[in-house]
């Protein structure tokens, strides 16, 4: 079940951390929601941990609003911006605090929930791995209501299960109308082969390359981030371009689409400032950002999206907690994503 395109090795990870380089841990909790596992796929019973701002638990979201489970699987929401060293539950925990103010609106944020799984209105997510002997802290969280047990802490294994049991966990999509992610060899032969192809080069040179190049302390190892970022986006916008596909492997959105498109999504407004990958934008890849387009267009992807949440989480955090206005240029972000035809006007300003 472990995918391993989901982690970096961990090799030498002191050493490398001391050379500046950002070294994800790789996820402990691994269960399987199927049938014959200690996790059987029933109606109901799992619940969701996670933050808007956190990409991770982006992807986690797309797949549970695109599935039609947002009935069947309950949420808790945690505040964008981790404890400070204040916090009586010590620093850099996520917390689940609908009461605090942002600092990007100067008011509390109305997705931000209490825990509401395990009744005891825990406060932080460290309580949740607590109860399990366990030292993590991250989120997202698939959390077991019946067995009070944390199933998953890997959003790439949470994405694929509720794939594979949307049925039997309650989707309100009826089978011959419900997306699957990742289909059978005997559905579309070959389709999986190139959705794990994509999934490893994304996870390793855009999703965790984003992070790689923005938390660096090693102008070298930035670098190198930063090139295999862009070089990818370069690849995956000519490979886009032989054929016009609409979505990575074609016609049908799969498991790699979902992958991508938090960290896109994010791209121009956060990451070309927050994570110094100034490159370029979105809009400088025509194919791209029509598939960003594309996708944030699909029924229930913009309902999984935050952008005041992701600037919250990554600026609001810094040294003096402001939290830049822009881009403002061709318009306004998230409504840009509406608008495919920018790529265009984008390419004429070259």
């Amino acid at each position: 079940m472990a995918d391993k395109s989901t982690e970096e090795s961990q090799d030498d990870i002191e050493a490398r951390r001391a050379n500046g380089e950002f070294v994800r841990r790789a996820s402990v909790f691994r269960g399987k929601i199927s049938k014959g596992s200690v996790f059987l796929p029933e109606l109901n019973r799992y619940h969701l941990y996670v933050a808007l701002n956190c990409p991770w638990c982006h992807r986690v979201l797309i797949a549970r609003n695109i599935l039609g489970l947002q009935k069947s699987i309950s949420v808790d929401v945690a505040f964008p911006n981790r404890t400070n060293a204040d916090s009586p539950y010590g620093q850099d925990n996520w917390e689940f605090a609908p009461e605090r103010v942002a600092s990007s609106t100067g008011a509390t944020l109305p997705e931000c929930t209490m825990e509401t799984a395990t009744g005891r209105s825990l406060r932080i997510a460290r309580q949740i791995y607590e109860a399990e002997g366990s030292t993590g802290s991250s989120l997202p969280i698939l959390f077991d209501k019946s067995s009070q047990k944390i199933v998953s802490n890997e959003s790439a294994d949470i994405l694929r299960m509720l794939n594979d049991q949307a049925g039997a966990l309650g989707s309100t999509i009826a089978a011959d109308e419900r997306v699957d992610l990742y289909p059978s060899e005997e559905r579309n032969p070959g389709l999986r082969v190139e959705i794990d192809r994509l999934n490893q080069i994304i996870y390793a040179n855009i999703n965790n390359g984003a992070y790689k190049a923005g938390f660096s302390a090693n102008q070298r190892v930035y670098e190198i981030a930063f090139k295999e970022y862009f070089s990818t986006l370069q690849d995956l916008e000519e490979e886009m371009a032989v054929d016009g596909r609409l979505f990575l492997t074609g016609v049908n959105l799969t498991e790699a689409d979902v992958r991508l498109f938090p960290t896109l999504f994010r791209h121009d407004p956060i990451y070309f400032l927050r994570m110094k990958l100034n490159g370029a934008r979105m809009l400088d890849f025509p194919n791209l950002w029509r598939w960003i387009c594309r996708v944030y267009g699909i029924p229930g992807v913009s309902e999984s999206c935050s952008l005041i949440h992701c600037l919250q989480g990554y600026f609001g955090r810094s040294w003096n907690n402001v939290v830049p206005l822009g881009p403002i240029h061709p318009m306004h972000y998230p409504e840009a994503y509406r608008h495919p035809e920018l790529a265009n006007a984008a390419m004429r300003t070259h």
